[in-house]
């Protein structure tokens, strides 16, 4: 019965989208447990770049769908994904830049090598210090230029002209490929009636500020040493922040909207565990802390209201371009 259980909560919309991704990192990030454990966490964080950009991207989306704040108690609960479209930059990186001291390319070497996102193709030959039975390649990539992520909002009205939206997935374990949980706190203040009151319906559009902030952390277990070790895992953590301005126009059932805002996302990645490394053994080898995403962004989108059912879709630029899509469920406007 228990497994039946665990079987079904797996299946939840989380689970669907992470555990292609958490499977392949976890046949290639331990292939990157070489040399020093400072070199093992240079290369497994310009691996992963392009998984930690796109999920605080994703992190960062789907927050509203138009200017206009819903009625006082008035909620819907919406179910988007994100698709974040790596970069030709980002799909390889060259090892002769990330700072490596215990090893090195091997001769007429491509040192252009795959990301978690890049071909499917061998990485660069490498060698450590100048033992030549050290060689090995750095691992491929799983050549799906696309990052994706979803979003579960629960939305609600609140007096003044407010939205508050939350976000939240209790720790899902998905047996032996990790476990993953979400939260999300976001807020939306409808800007017109507070400088114009009443008056504010002579005016033809809608304007509000916006705020989010969401934190995923996943888990990824890893057998580096054939079993040697037990609870050798990557434990990821991924914090978004957003900031919108928004301007939207209701025209009967369809509401298009434009936003111009910022948006920031850090990552926090810690190898735990005992490793053995090139003979040597190591607790809690390497960890990196870094922000994947600081900068502008511009959103153009849409929400198609039919009753209490809608469907929303928007493309954003900013560090990488992403889509997202998805339906709703609510009641009120």
């Amino acid at each position: 019965m228990e497994k039946k259980f665990r079987a079904l909560r797996n299946l939840g919309l989380l689970s669907a989208f992470l555990l292609p991704l958490t499977s392949a990192a976890q046949d290639e990030v331990g292939d990157l447990f070489k040399g020093t454990p400072a070199d093992a966490g240079r290369l497994a964080g310009a691996y992963l770049t392009p998984v930690t950009t796109g999920f605080g991207l994703g992190l960062n989306s789907g927050w509203y769908t138009s200017a206009k704040a819903k009625g006082t108690f008035r909620f819907d609960l919406r179910i988007t994904g994100t698709a974040a479209f790596v970069p030709e930059s980002d799909k390889r990186f060259d090892v002769t830049k990330i700072g490596l001291t215990s090893m090195a390319p091997v001769a007429g070497s491509n040192v252009n090598t795959p990301t978690f996102s890049g071909p499917e193709v061998d990485g660069t030959r490498m060698q450590v210090g100048n033992d030549v039975t050290k060689q090995f390649n750095l691992p491929k990539g799983i050549g799906l230029g696309v990052v994706p992520s979803p979003q579960v909002q629960l939305t609600v009205g609140l007096p003044k002209n407010i939205d508050l939206s939350v976000r939240f997935v209790p720790t899902i374990d998905l047996d032996d490929v990790g476990k993953v949980d979400l939260f999300g706190l976001g807020a939306k203040v409808e800007v017109l009636p507070l400088i114009f009151g009443k008056t504010e319906k002579l005016l033809p559009f809608d304007l509000a500020v916006a705020v989010g902030y969401t934190q995923l952390k996943w888990e990824i277990p890893l057998d580096v040493n054939d079993g040697k070790y037990a609870n050798q895992r990557v434990n990821v953590k991924l914090n978004g922040i957003s900031a919108d301005a928004i301007i939207s126009k209701k025209l009967s059932v369809f509401t298009p909207f434009f936003s111009l805002g910022y948006n920031q996302s850090k990552s926090k990645i810690d190898a735990l565990g005992v490793y053995e490394i090139d003979g040597k053994t190591y607790d809690n080898p390497f960890s990196i802390d870094r922000t994947d995403v600081s900068g502008a962004k511009a959103s153009a989108g849409f929400q198609l209201q039919l009753a209490f059912f809608r469907l929303y879709a928007s493309y954003t630029q900013a560090k990488y371009g992403y889509a997202n899509a998805g339906i709703g469920f609510g009641m009120g406007k």
